[in-house]
């Protein structure tokens, strides 16, 4: 049987009620976790194209969305000659396109989700949670349909947040999904047995310095823009080289083994 590893990050602020600190240039504000599927077998693949781009480029840090979109850090030099920057950025384009990965998600825009929830829930939800329940459903779900197992990696953010982490996969084997039955079975969610029989071991923590945490923190980014851009160039890229799962499904399976984007009602229309 095949295996498949999930990579993710997390982007935004997963406390629903905070107020972010400030205007963000780009329009989003919301809670993401999100990054990659790669069977086992494929792995040697990523890192060798990953070895093969920081050899050409002469890095030494590890690649980072953030960074390099804002040309920070490591990445500072990509200010001072616009050339080279677009060499740069072309040739990691066609780097990650050429992975064999699918990027997957679970994106929820904050507004919209107090917009949906405040009046149900007297305590405010941790996003985290509600994201992790439905990006690991999701990748199990690919997983079993492929034939495999999963096995979940991701990238360490501090003790508290990767305890919850932990938490969650365990409470997902003994309770399963987190949420109300009569609003989410549409969704075919997955019971405590099937998470049991796909899931190998518990989340593995990793640091930045893994290339497959840093291809994940690299679609991450496109894949959250895309559910309040759908015509941002990175992220249709990546769905025109067949990178985002929703490549690999039919249009009727997209909702409910797609990248998700919940509570984005006011983007849609």
């Amino acid at each position: 049987m095949a295996r498949f590893h999930l990579y993710f990050d997390d982007s935004g602020t997963r406390q629903s009620d905070k107020a972010p600190d400030m205007p963000r240039r780009d329009g989003m504000d919301h809670f993401a976790l999100g990054g990659i599927l790669i069977s086992e077998t494929e792995i040697g693949t990523l890192l060798a194209a990953h070895r093969a781009f920081t050899d050409r480029w002469k890095i030494n840090t590890p690649l980072h969305s953030t960074r390099i979109r804002g040309r920070r850090g490591g990445f500072s030099w990509l200010a001072t000659d616009s050339a080279k920057e677009a060499d740069f950025l072309a040739d990691l384009e066609a780097m990650l396109l050429g992975l064999p990965v699918l990027g997957i998600a679970c994106v929820i825009d904050r507004p919209g989700y107090v917009a949906r929830y405040a009046d149900r829930y007297q305590t405010p939800w941790l996003l985290c949670k509600t994201a992790f329940a439905i990006l690991i459903e999701r990748a199990a779900k690919y997983a079993a349909r492929s034939g495999g197992w999963l096995e979940i990696y991701f990238e360490q953010a501090g003790q508290k947040e990767d305890r919850d982490i932990l938490s969650y996969a365990r409470a997902l084997e003994t309770e399963g999904m987190p949420f109300d039955s009569g609003t989410s079975g549409a969704y075919q969610g997955l019971q405590p047995d099937d998470f049991k029989a796909l899931i190998v071991g518990q989340p593995n923590r990793i640091t930045k310095a893994t290339p497959m945490a840093q291809v994940a923190d690299l679609l991450l980014y496109p894949l959250a823009k895309g559910g309040y851009e759908p015509t941002y160039r990175p992220y249709a890229k990546l769905m025109e080289a067949g990178r985002v799962i929703d490549a690999a499904l039919k249009p009727e399976e997209r909702p409910s083994l797609g990248v998700k984007y919940s509570c984005f009602d006011k983007h849609k229309k």
